[in-house]
C-alpha cells in the first residue's frame, strides 16, 4: 500500500488536501497491451478542503494570490503588526533572513474600525448627505437667476429677457412649486439609501494601502521574464545596479528587496518592509485612481441611463404627453428650471438614475456626496441661458448650455437627447445637431417678426 500526500494552501485560511492510495495486487499483474500500457493498479484518490488557522498569514508562495487574506477587524489580534517607518539603509551586505522571493511580502497592519467624524462639527453628515445637493442647486440658481434680473452680462445670454416671457409657457411660481416638489422626492429617496447603506466606518486606509503595495510588489515579479522576451538578462542588470541604484536593482530581480526590514511592536521579529516608491504607487491607486474611476463609471451609467429614457419620452408619444412635455414648457430654459419635471419623469429620470449610479460603482457615503453635488452643479449650469466663457463647465465637454438649449428649440427637440455630462451617445447613436445654431435662431426670431408684423 503506498501513501501521497499533498497540501495546497489557498487564501483566506483554506487549503486542499490531496490524498492517494495506491494498493499493489496480490497477484502478478497482467500483461502488457499491444501498445505497451499495463493495466494501473488499485488507486483511490480524495480531495479535501480544509479552513486552517493561517487566515491571518501571507503564505509565502510564489504563487499566492493578488489579494492578499484580509485580517479580521479586531483589537484582540497579538502582537498587531506595525506600519513602521522603513528603514532604507542599506548594509554592508546584502544577507537576510529572507532569502526566498516569496519571504520578501511585508505583513499587512492590523486595522480598528470606527465612525467617520462629521465633515461640519456638530452637523451630522447624514444631513449634508440629504440635503446639501439642494442647497447647491438654489445656491447657483440664485445666482444665475440675479445675473438674469440685473441683466448682468448680457452679452453671454443666449437668448434675450422679453424671450423668456413670451415663448415659455409656464410660469416662474408653478416651476419653483415643482421643483420643490420633486426635491421632497428627492429626500425620500435620500433617506432609503441612507437606510439601506452600511454605516460608514474609517481606520482601514493604511491595510488597504499595503494590499495595494503588496500587489505592486508581486506585480514585478513578472519583470524578469518581460525583460527576458526583450532578450535582456534581469539578473545581471540587477546584480550590476544593485550598489548604485538598490531600488530600481531590486525591482528588476522581481521585487526582492532585502535590505528592506522593519521591527513587529512587541517582539525584536525582523519582517520586510516596503519600499518608499511602492507606498506612493499605493497610494496614488488607492486615493486616485480607484476613486477616479469610480466617478466616471458613476457619470458613464448616469448619462447611459438618462440619454435612453429621455429618448424613449420623445419616441413614445403617450409618454411625452403625459410626462415629458411639461419640461418643454421652457422653451427658453433658466436655472431653477433645470428639475422642472412631472414628478413621475424627476424620480425616474434624475432621482432613481443617480441612486442606481452610486450603487452600481460602489462609492463611499462622501464620494456619492460629492458625485450627486457635481451632478446638481452640470444640471443647473445646462439650463443657466448663459455661456459665461470663465464658467469651466461650459468648456470641459461639449454638453454645455448652448448644446442642450439646442434641444428645447421647435427646430432641435429630436436631437441632442444627451445630458447631463458628455455627448457620447448622441455621437454614437447620431442623433447630434449638425445645423448651426445662431443661424436657426436668428431665423426662428425673422419668422417670428414676420408673423407678428402681420398680425398688426
Amino acid at each position: 500500500l503506498r501513501f501521497c500526500c499533498f497540501w495546497h494552501p489557498l487564501p483566506r485560511g483554506l487549503g486542499i488536501l490531496y490524498i492517494q492510495l495506491t494498493s499493489t495486487p496480490s497477484k502478478p499483474p497482467l500483461p502488457a497491451t499491444p501498445t505497451g500500457h499495463t493495466f494501473p493498479f488499485h488507486s483511490f484518490a480524495f480531495i479535501v478542503f480544509l479552513r486552517t488557522a493561517t487566515s491571518n498569514l501571507i503564505l509565502p508562495r510564489p504563487d499566492q494570490s493578488l489579494i492578499p487574506p484580509h485580517p479580521r477587524p479586531t483589537e484582540e489580534r497579538s502582537p498587531p503588526p506595525k506600519p513602521a517607518m522603513v528603514n532604507e539603509t542599506i548594509p554592508p551586505t546584502m544577507a537576510t533572513n529572507f532569502t526566498s522571493m516569496a519571504g520578501d511580502l511585508p505583513p499587512l497592519p492590523a486595522y480598528t474600525l470606527k465612525p467617520y467624524a462629521d465633515m461640519i462639527p456638530g452637523l451630522p453628515d447624514v444631513y449634508l448627505r440629504i440635503f446639501l445637493p439642494i442647497v447647491v442647486y438654489w445656491v447657483l440658481s440664485m445666482f444665475f437667476h440675479l445675473i438674469d434680473v440685473y441683466d448682468v452680462w448680457p452679452q453671454y445670454r443666449l437668448h434675450t429677457p422679453e424671450e423668456i416671457t413670451k415663448r415659455n409657457h409656464v410660469s416662474r411660481y408653478e416651476v419653483a412649486r415643482d421643483v420643490v416638489l420633486q426635491q421632497l422626492i428627492q429626500i425620500v429617496m435620500s433617506v432609503f439609501l441612507e437606510y439601506i447603506d452600511d454605516e460608514q466606518l474609517t481606520g482601514r486606509e493604511d491595510y488597504d494601502v499595503a494590499v495595494w503595495a503588496t500587489r505592486v510588489r508581486i506585480a514585478q515579479r513578472a519583470l524578469p521574464t518581460f525583460l527576458g522576451l526583450l532578450g535582456l538578462n534581469a539578473a545581471s542588470i540587477s546584480k550590476n545596479m544593485s550598489a548604485s541604484h538598490p531600488f530600481i536593482a531590486g525591482a528588476l530581480a522581481g521585487g526582492h528587496y532585502p535590505f528592506l526590514t522593519t521591527e513587529l511592536d512587541g517582539s525584536h521579529a525582523v519582517v520586510p518592509a516596503f519600499a518608499s516608491w511602492e507606498l506612493l504607487v499605493a497610494k496614488a491607486i488607492y486615493w486616485l485612481v480607484i476613486p477616479g474611476f469610480q466617478l466616471f463609471a458613476a457619470i458613464s451609467i448616469l448619462d447611459t441611463w438618462q440619454y435612453f429614457l429621455h429618448r424613449l419620452m420623445h419616441v413614445n408619444k403617450w409618454m411625452y404627453t403625459t410626462f415629458h412635455s411639461r419640461h418643454h414648457r421652457l422653451y427658453v430654459p433658466y436655472a431653477y428650471g433645470a428639475l422642472y419635471n412631472h414628478p413621475f419623469e424627476g424620480f425616474l429620470l434624475d432621482t432613481l438614475g443617480a441612486g442606481i449610479s452610486f450603487l452600481l460603482t460602489g462609492m463611499s457615503a462622501r464620494q456619492g456626496l460629492l458625485f450627486f453635488c457635481l451632478s446638481t452643479v452640470k444640471t443647473v449650469d445646462d439650463h443657466c441661458g448663459y455661456s459665461l466663457p470663465w464658467d469651466p463647465l461650459q468648456h470641459i465637454t461639449s454638453n454645455n448650455a448652448a448644446y442642450h438649449d439646442i434641444h428645447h428649440q421647435t427646430w432641435g427637440i429630436k436631437t441632442n437627447f444627451s445630458q447631463p455630462f458628455f455627448i457620447f451617445w448622441d455621437r454614437a447613436l447620431d442623433t447630434r445637431y449638425k445645423g448651426d445654431r445662431q443661424n436657426r435662431i436668428l431665423a426662428a426670431k425673422g419668422k417670428g417678426a414676420a408673423v407678428e408684423a402681420k398680425s398688426e
